[in-house]
């Protein structure tokens, strides 16, 4: 029987990434479906500061601590709260946004650590083995594969109030089936949609 790492580290994530400024990154919520589909008694956690913040902070910057655990086992991660370009955002500057983004990047690198997409991390291209699963027949089109919508997009169409004209569902009840996220996560949502909604007035 296979281990928890082998089992995850032989999954092919290529298709569920993104680069950005010469970085690869993992779609968190792709992540954590994969995870749960495999072991659906595993959790995370995001670990608070004495104060009760969902982030720590040395006064200068700030940084995320999250961990998963699986079959009894949790990895834990520290992530620094980042900007665009991957630099320490200083303390005065963060916000609840950063914070989040900081958050579903930490919670994929402590996934990482249980093997799912550990390659990426390490600047390979594939596994060292793929997923058992067959691979569904490729078809020939012009047009490239749908791409899963980035949160910074969620959040946009839910401040601006979008309406999926064919399932008639507002974007917010979309956002939230589609990743049943916790009270903490929706806090943080609704948070980022009000700081859109104020950085975007007309």
């Amino acid at each position: 029987m296979s281990s928890v790492f082998e089992t995850l580290n032989a999954i092919n994530c290529n298709e569920h990434t993104e680069k950005k400024n010469g970085l690869t990154y993992l779609s968190w919520a792709w992540a954590w479906q994969m995870v749960k589909s495999k072991y659906p008694d595993a959790n995370y956690t995001v670990y608070e500061n004495a104060d009760g913040w969902n982030y720590h902070t040395d006064g200068r910057t700030c940084w995320v601590k999250t961990g998963v655990t699986i079959n009894g086992q949790e990895h834990i991660e520290n992530l620094p709260v980042m900007d665009f370009r991957n630099a320490s955002i200083p303390l005065d500057k963060v916000t609840s946004y950063d914070v989040n983004k900081a958050i579903q990047r930490s919670l994929t690198k402590a996934c990482a650590r249980h093997g799912l997409g550990l390659y990426i991390y390490a600047g390979e291209d594939l596994p060292d083995t793929v997923d058992e699963q067959p691979a569904a027949p490729k078809k020939e089109s012009p047009k490239k594969a749908k791409k899963e919508p980035t949160y910074e997009e969620w959040v946009k169409w839910i401040a601006e109030d979008k309406v999926n004209p064919k399932t008639g569902k507002s974007a917010k009840q979309a956002y939230i089936e589609q990743y049943n996220p916790s009270d903490l996560e929706k806090a943080v949502l609704a948070t980022s949609v009000e700081e859109y909604k104020i950085n975007h007035k007309s």
